[in-house]
């Protein structure tokens, strides 16, 4: 058997994990000074949880559970697939064989047709993403919980997409969310957190904002309130498409010559943010949602330049949409300001009632995501992760034999209670050359060398790899100079 992963995965190496958990800490450490706190949910939720919430396009994206296991004694038998109708040729006589044999495991390729059979023997699925799931947590344990609740969550999720540069079918997102508060200075906070976050990874970044009221004002105003759905996820695709793409995927979804017409002005409209709320203030002067959601844009702009120093590039982008239909007020897209990556790094919006559907209605939250793989790779295309973070030991002890290592051991305890992170070779006969290579592999900065004076005088050799430069100090200041 040829070893092998699946598709839109990835292993990784010791190097890439000390990079990607410098993007987690540096996330978790600002997340944490702005007052969230900490949970976690299932890997899996139950099916019902997640389909349904994220639009069509999303819940074809749902990785599905096949039961397994003393489950299969309820798997549906011949007569359920003649009942449903489901020709399925010799496959029900096949699938009661395997199960007659004791096989409890039967592989998907050997499912005729499994968007029929699935949902018979399927009743949870890998989490799309951690906001339903939050949700869903926010409603069961609604009595343990102050509100408004501030959290944080950094776990991997799951889509069946295809898998391409930037896109993977398993990856991690780290979210922070607030719930049971309308208050505008959420989304005002959450801009100042994004900012401090690129900031501290030194990333220029430019963070869009829109307001889903204002792409509901407009569907209204071109006469077709009742496709917002269809206009949104058509808009939300225009950087990949392009106008003549979404005017075609609005055609197709039977919105009108006219309402086209009506649309492609604000399409094509560029401007500063000012002349984008006079221009969406006389566009939507006759929708009261579309002038609600000018005003919260006006109110987060203002409040951001009187109360920010934001190093990031801020813009009022008129064409973002988001596709999740969750969304019902700001939203918020992150993308790099340098690099060949276009996709989105973070995103996210406000949320008026996505607690309802769990039986908690009108609770209003909003929240982003940060896309810690996307990220991963924009910082390693432009070579921003810094030199300390390649290397988690700081300093290797390297002997010339047993009596040497016995020495080392003491000191090796005693550099770590002080915090420093350090190893000893453990192959004490090896050859100095080969102990050596071992440091300049693992990118280890510091080698301690000790041989028989080290040993007589308590004079350690100390050897910066960098440099080559090497000096006669005590334990003592080795510790001060590593610390």
């Amino acid at each position: 058997m040829k070893p092998s992963i699946p598709k839109g995965t990835r292993d990784f190496s010791p190097q890439e994990m000390v990079r990607r958990n410098y993007i987690f800490d540096t996330i978790k450490k600002v997340f944490q000074l702005y007052g969230f706190l900490p949970i976690e949910t299932p890997t899996m939720e139950n099916m019902e949880t997640l389909m349904g919430k994220y639009g069509e396009e999303g819940d074809r994206l749902i990785f599905k559970i096949l039961d397994s296991g003393d489950y299969l004694k309820d798997a549906p038998t011949e007569d359920y697939f003649k009942e449903i109708g489901l020709d399925v040729g010799g496959f029900a006589e096949m699938f009661n064989e395997l199960k007659s044999k004791g096989q409890t495991e039967i592989p998907l390729s050997k499912l005729i047709n499994p968007k029929t059979l699935l949902p018979a023997i399927s009743e949870k699925a890998l989490r799309y993403d951690l906001t339903v799931p939050f949700a869903r947590y926010v409603v069961q344990h609604q009595n343990e919980i102050t509100f408004p609740f501030k959290r944080y969550q950094i776990q991997p999720v799951w889509r069946a997409d295809r898998p391409q540069k930037g896109r993977y079918r398993e990856f991690y997102q780290c979210d922070a969310d607030v719930i049971g508060s309308n208050s505008l200075v959420n989304e005002v906070e959450l801009v100042q957190l994004i900012d401090d976050v690129y900031s501290n990874l030194g990333l220029p970044v430019i963070i869009k904002i829109n307001n889903r009221k204002v792409l509901s004002g407009i569907a209204e105003v071109i006469g077709e309130a009742d496709k917002i759905i269809d206009i949104t996820v058509a808009i939300d695709k225009l950087d990949k498409i392009g106008v003549d793409g979404v005017n075609k995927e609005l055609t197709e979804k039977g919105i009108g010559v006219e309402a086209l017409n009506k649309l492609q002005p604000l399409i094509n409209f560029t401007g500063t943010t000012q002349e984008k709320l006079d221009f969406l203030k006389t566009l939507l002067a006759a929708s009261e949602i579309g002038l609600k959601g000018i005003a919260e844009l006006e109110y987060i702009f203002k409040t951001l330049s009187q109360t920010s120093n934001l190093k990031s590039q801020i813009e009022l982008d008129i064409t973002l949409a988001r596709g999740l239909n969750y969304y019902t007020g700001a939203i918020i897209e992150v993308k790099a300001n340098a690099g060949t990556l276009t996709g989105s790094i973070c995103g996210g919006g406000r949320y008026d009632d996505l607690t309802g559907i769990f039986g908690l209605p009108n609770v209003s939250g909003v929240g982003i995501s940060f896309g810690a793989d996307r990220i991963y790779d924009v910082l390693n295309e432009l070579n921003l992760f810094p030199e300390s973070v390649a290397a988690s030991t700081k300093l290797l002890f390297v002997t010339f034999g047993e009596d040497e290592q016995n020495y080392c051991l003491p000191l090796l305890a005693q550099v770590r209670k002080a915090g420093i992170n350090s190893e000893i070779y453990p192959d004490s006969k090896a050859k100095m050359k080969k102990q050596m290579s071992y440091a300049d592999d693992k990118k280890i900065p510091f080698v301690v060398i000790v041989g028989s004076d080290e040993m007589e005088t308590g004079m350690l050799s100390l050897k910066n790899m960098a440099s080559g430069e090497q000096t006669k100090t005590k334990i003592e200041d080795i510790i001060n100079t590593l610390k």
